[in-house]
Parts: structure tokens; sequence; C-alpha cells
């Protein structure tokens, strides 16, 4: 008991889902199917196949924004063979001789900082370059770390200040600039969605023409992931699903 009088509303939701599961989405009524099932008004605008969701628009200008920020060595943490010199040029290219400050030795180049950012940065020095990417998402089960913004429109110093606000485990903990993505939200799917897509979209810009692109998941969003990477990569470049127990 946790004091609380009975959801009338959400009651009456559970009775519909129960007899019409196919007319909800992200556990919302959607309307449009609703109509359809009681053979009303049945007309779906611009049929056609087609991976969407509640903020796909946003997810494109996210990804199409230039960024400015640029790559700063750390020699204190590094293995240094040259003298300390600028990773990127004007441009955006690697300088001549960084391979050296980033590779001749280690053969390993490590970034730290907001993924989106750096993938940014990374596009005109990697481009078409990357031979393989690992990524292990959230696997967004209501539970985990994945949390999303909750203001879509701010200033540049704004998105500076919240990157950087981070605890002690990196998470980011701007009060009120994020949420976490609770399986009671309407946009559950969605805000999963509207995170991976930017990050897939320029990771493909990275990779190789022979290159090939592993992504860790579990049954909560595999559905979405095979569909948006589908979108993304071509679903004839799709190899397998490797299921491990």
């Amino acid at each position: 008991m946790d004091g609380e009088s009975l959801d009338i509303k959400h009651d009456r939701l559970q009775r519909l889902k129960e007899l019409f599961p196919e007319v909800f989405t992200e556990s919302q009524v959607d309307w449009e199917k609703l109509k359809a099932v009681f053979g009303e008004d049945i007309n779906f605008a611009n049929e056609r196949y087609v991976l969407n969701w509640a903020g796909k628009s946003d997810a494109f200008k996210v990804l199409q924004q230039p960024t400015t920020a640029t790559l700063k060595p750390v020699p204190e943490e590094s293995v240094l063979t040259t003298p300390l010199i600028p990773l990127l040029d004007k441009e955006g290219s690697l300088k001549s001789g960084v391979v050296d400050f980033i590779s001749s030795t280690t053969q390993n180049l490590f970034i730290e900082g907001e993924n989106l950012e750096a993938l940014k940065v990374l596009q005109k020095a990697y481009y078409g370059k990357v031979k393989c990417i690992i990524i292990d998402p959230p696997y967004n089960t209501g539970s985990d770390s994945f949390i999303y913004p909750d203001r879509f429109s701010e200033k540049k110093e704004d998105y500076l200040k919240r990157i950087g606000d981070k605890d002690e485990e990196g998470f980011l903990m701007k009060e009120g600039l994020f949420r976490k993505n609770s399986k009671d939200s309407g946009h559950f799917h969605s805000n999963w969605l509207s995170m991976m897509y930017p990050r897939l979209f320029l990771a493909k810009n990275l990779l190789r023409d022979d290159g090939v692109i592993f992504v860790h998941i579990d049954d909560n969003e595999v559905h979405n992931l095979r569909m948006v990477m589908n979108e993304i990569f071509g679903e004839e470049n799709f190899r397998n699903a490797i299921i491990i127990k």
C-alpha cells in the first residue's frame, strides 16, 4: 500500500492495453491507430516503411551542428617521444609530426570527453579511416545510467558548463538539464533513439569501406538498434547478431 487512491486514468489505460495492445506507442494511445482499429477514418499519412520517433528531426539537427571543440594533449598522462604540439590544425586535420606524439610508442590514442563532441572533432582527421568500432551504449533498462537532455535550446556557454558538470563516476549531474529515462516516460524509446542516431551516424563516417562496427545491447532496445543501424549503415551490410549468455 502506498497510501494513494486508485489512478483512474492509469487503470483505464491498462484495461485498454489488455484489449488493444496494438494501439499503444511508448505506453501512450496512438489515436490514429485507435481509429483504424474501429474502422473509422483509416488514413495513415505518408505510408512507407520507415523508422520514425518523436524527436527524430531534432536528432538530425544535433548531428549537423558544427563544433568548435578541439583536442588538448595531456603530457603528464601521456607517453611522449617528441615535443608537445597541437593535435589539429585550423582545418581539423592532424598536423605533421603529431603521429609521433600519438603512436610512435603505444600505437594508441585515448580521448576523454563528451562522445558526440569527440566524434565531431574526429570527422576530418579520421574520415573513412577506422577499421573497427566497438561501442557499449546504455541499454535503456529504465534503471541504468542513461539520462537525456530536458532542455533542447541552450547557449554554447550553458552547453559547455553542462558537459563539464559531472560526479566522481563521470556521470552528468546538472540538475534540471537532464532527466533519468524512466519507463513511465511517454518517449522512453524515442529519447534513447535520439541519443543514439547522431553518434551512430558520425561513427559511420569514420569507418573504412571494409570496416566493421560492433554494438553491445540487450533485449530492451535490440529491435530499435537493428532498425536504426539498418537505416544508417544499410540493411545489406548487416552481418549477424552474436548472442552471449
